[in-house]
């Protein structure tokens, strides 16, 4: 998978996890390692950071939460995901030859 689609993956699993519970860097790296992506400490950081930039997250001491922008982010790419998998996840109709 591209490093940019990657990101973006990583910033909607980040989003998802927000809405359950604040975020920390040091439960963040393991978790998204668990879900398959491999990211440095550095590259978690930047990714929470860059959401808190976009008001997504709120930062607070070593945590994050989300704010009321990023849970309608999340609302917002859930529709979007909805639509993606009704179209992705058929099976792609056969080349024709």
């Amino acid at each position: 998978m591209r490093a940019d689609v990657q990101n973006l993956f990583i910033g909607i699993h980040m989003l998802y996890f927000a809405h359950e519970r604040d975020l920390t860097l040091s439960e963040m790296q393991p978790e998204l390692e668990n879900l398959g992506y491999r990211v440095a400490e550095r590259e978690v950081k930047q990714e929470l950071e860059r959401l808190a930039q976009e008001n997504f997250l709120s930062a607070h001491g070593d945590a994050f939460s989300i704010t009321g922008t990023g849970i309608e982010e999340f609302k917002a790419i859930q529709e979007k995901l909805q639509v993606l998998c009704t179209e992705v996840l058929k099976p792609a109709a056969a080349a024709k030859a």
